[in-house]
């Protein structure tokens, strides 16, 4: 499989970060005539290499009528080029030593290969014909219908509680496409036809609509010439990339449901509408994940799980996304916990966060975990390579590599407070309670 889920990639080739060492990440980008803009990172320390291309498309640029087609391109990309035989893109690779994978998203997809920095051109030449020349015929789209059903049966269909992103998703969005799941609709897969797969590949996969980064050992002005040897030649896109314009209109009043699954114990999950990542109440609502779940000494693990022992597992993510997202609280009940139950302690911690501030103490540990996290992120030549990139696609501005963290550092304690009051509203949320299937009957 091509994908690893939410976009986190743990790759077994590791390089010290600069940032970890308090260097600035140092990095050279430009445009090609065709609109591919490009950004190198040179650190020699490791004789690694990391070759990544982002493409600006991720499921909300999908028709609604036809989605899972940015996943379903995750997979079959890898079938081959004009000049690359079906089945011998991973074969080139091994056989250099080298490791590649992918991951879709709402907002992107994101390809890379890490080589050994001897076979740097190798990387090159494939992206190089993953954009220009792909193989898409009626083999590819029914072999890969087939994996992608797979997929799904294992990830999804047959995972206790695989089902709850879609589930809420579907609730919580009424007009934005994030009110699907990137692995999207089978059906919808297997009434598309080869020329639809084609046209979505002319019209998302293009130069300008692509970002090629490379870190790693690398000479800048070298790499440079084989970027401009491999990718200059292919031609722009005829059309404007299309982007979505829907918004979705304020939530009003809480979503309530029932999913009745095959599990053992019951679980709550509660999403709440927040902002666009980038802007000031993302970060603090990010450090309020933090404090919320991130490890056992976090709030929901030492009450909920230690000390009243109501659930196994209690987390705060965020959903997050270039529009609006979501924080979902997730917790499963301990054997003979109601969900409901569970659910008010969960709102308890919640209504903790807004009632009173956080100590000193506990703010600063938080911080600590999030500058972690940080470093942590760009301690290796893939996650430099997609960091950069992403920092460009979303906010025309790869250095916040080097500046985000500062922007966390910039929340307060009376910023925990003051979001978990604006966006942890009871109206402002879908909460599912997810139950076995024989309570179904009673």
């Amino acid at each position: 499989m091509k994908k690893i889920f939410y976009g986190f990639i743990i790759c077994i080739f590791t390089v010290g970060s600069l940032y970890a060492n308090g260097t600035k990440i140092e990095f050279t980008e430009f445009d090609l005539d065709n609109g591919l803009h490009v950004i190198l990172h040179q650190d020699n320390s490791t004789p690694i290499v990391a070759v990544s291309i982002l493409y600006h498309v991720g499921s909300k640029n999908e028709d609604p009528e036809r989605t899972g087609f940015a996943h379903f391109f995750e997979h079959l990309l890898f079938e081959g080029s004009k000049n690359i035989e079906r089945g011998q893109f991973d074969k080139l690779l091994t056989a250099a030593g080298a490791v590649n994978n992918a991951n879709t998203w709402l907002d992107r997809t994101f390809y890379y290969e890490i080589l050994p920095s001897n076979q740097l051109e190798l990387g090159l030449y494939l992206e190089s014909e993953r954009l220009m020349h792909a193989k898409i015929d009626q083999i590819g789209v029914d072999t890969q219908r087939e994996v992608v059903k797979e997929e799904k049966r294992q990830r999804v269909d047959n995972q206790p509680y695989g089902t709850f992103l879609e589930e809420t998703l579907k609730r919580a969005y009424k007009v934005h496409p994030y009110r699907w799941t990137t692995i999207g609709s089978l059906e919808h897969l297997n009434r598309a036809t080869l020329e639809e797969f084609m046209d979505f590949y002319h019209t998302f996969y293009v130069p300008q609509n692509a970002t090629l980064s490379i870190a790693g050992d690398i000479d800048i002005e070298e790499t440079r010439r084989l970027v401009d040897l491999y990718f200059s030649e292919i031609p722009k896109g005829k059309h404007e990339v299309p982007r979505p314009t829907e918004v979705e209109p304020p939530q009003t009043e809480e979503i309530r449901d029932i999913v009745y699954d095959n599990i053992q114990l019951p679980a709550v999950i509660q999403a709440y509408h927040m902002p666009a990542q980038g802007t000031e109440d993302y970060y603090a609502l990010n450090l309020l994940t933090t404090l919320l779940s991130d490890g056992q000494s976090s709030r929901f693990y030492k009450e909920i799980v230690d000390r009243q022992q109501k659930a196994v597992q209690v987390s705060a993510i965020p959903l997050a996304g270039e529009d609006p997202g979501l924080f979902i609280t997730l917790g499963i009940a301990n054997m003979g916990i109601e969900a409901g139950d569970l659910e008010k302690s969960m709102d308890a911690e919640v209504d903790r966060v807004k009632s009173s501030l956080v100590s000193e103490r506990e703010f600063q540990k938080v911080r600590n975990q999030i500058e972690n996290d940080f470093v942590t992120r760009n301690s290796k030549v893939v996650g430099i390579a997609e960091s950069l990139a992403d920092y460009h696609v979303y906010f025309g501005d790869a250095n916040l590599i080097n500046t985000e963290i500062d922007r966390y550092m910039k929340v307060t304690r009376e910023d925990l407070m003051r979001v978990a009051r604006k966006y942890l509203t009871k109206e402002n949320r879908v909460v599912l309670h997810y139950l076995p299937k024989e309570k179904e009957s009673n």
